[in-house]
């Protein structure tokens, strides 16, 4: 895609967020309830997920792992938007309304360590839960995601655009997954080796060399930092499998065409998958392809030629 439309994709999640934090910031001085008509305003203070989920874990795993998994999603999103074999910027801004109103409720548990809701839909005797411009902005999210996945679910998974094999060179391919693999252990290792020694130091400055509180604070953290870790690497491996798809298949499509060519089986036009690297290979295949002409019909010419001569 070109620059002006990545812009317009980034900038509907720099709005989300944008609105999400200016309206949060504001809905901090409520110190009343504030009703017109069947909306009101309330400051509330969520410690959990969606609809105070996991508001009973201990304080640190909760706090750190919610957080930790917004930034695994903002990674994934790029990530995504990245391997989109299309350019659909209804999908492309649905992804990014979406994954800013989630990172507006990161921030907030980055920053005060829970989410502040504010907004009640309904009546005394029948009313929603409360939430935030971030929780109503992800649904719209969600609208134009469905929306584009069905307008657009044809050239997302076009009939024509896909290989029988996945693995089409395994040695290669498995070698690429391994090495993403590799970089992703290295880095969550040397992370983990810094923030666990971070927080133990920490911790023995602040209580002493207290087992319980070590414990409890933690065996958590190193528990949900292993379960991150391992997600993360899985991803790094089906990312690993799809670009190295991307990069082995051209070649391994390239091969057969000249190894058709070359045995003078009348090779088709190459064409190449959506998303594929090398797309540069179909016009060489085009070429490779004149040249080949060219030759044979010079040598049906001197073919003639010297028949005529020898007559």
């Amino acid at each position: 895609m070109k620059k002006r439309e990545w812009l317009i994709v980034i900038l509907p999640l720099l709005a989300t967020w944008s609105i999400d934090r200016i309206t949060k910031l504001w809905a901090t001085d409520i110190t009343q309830l504030k009703s017109f008509g069947p909306l009101h305003f309330v400051l509330h203070h969520n410690h959990g997920a969606m609809l105070g989920l996991f508001s009973d874990l201990p304080t640190v795993l909760r706090v750190v792992s919610l957080s930790t998994g917004g930034a695994f999603l903002l990674c994934t999103y790029a990530l995504i938007q990245y391997l989109l074999p299309i350019k659909s910027l209804t999908l492309r801004s649905g992804l990014s309304i979406l994954i800013g109103g989630i990172i507006g409720n990161v921030t907030d548990r980055i920053v005060w360590g829970y989410v502040v809701d504010f907004i009640v839909i309904g009546t005394p005797s029948l009313s929603s839960p409360a939430f935030n411009l971030a929780d109503a902005l992800q649904w719209v999210g969600y609208g134009l995601i469905v929306y584009a996945i069905i307008r657009e679910g044809e050239l997302l998974w076009p009939e024509n655009n896909f290989r029988k094999k996945y693995w089409v060179n395994l040695p290669f391919q498995i070698k690429y997954c391994l090495m993403l693999m590799a970089v992703g252990l290295s880095l969550t290792l040397i992370s983990l080796v810094f923030s666990y020694t971070y927080m133990r130091v920490t911790i023995q400055e602040l209580v002493g060399n207290n087992i319980f509180l070590m414990n409890k604070f933690l065996v958590p953290y190193v528990i949900t930092f292993v379960i991150i870790c391992v997600a993360f690497c899985a991803i790094l491996f089906a990312v690993g499998r799809v670009i190295s798809h991307r990069i082995a298949g051209p070649l391994y499509a390239f091969e057969r065409y000249l190894k058709d060519a070359l045995d003078g089986n009348g090779a088709a036009s190459l064409k190449l998958r959506q998303g594929d690297e090398f797309k540069h290979l179909e016009e060489l295949a085009e070429e490779v392809n004149r040249r080949l002409v060219q030759i044979k019909k010079e040598r049906t010419v001197n073919v003639i030629e010297y028949k005529e001569e020898q007559d």
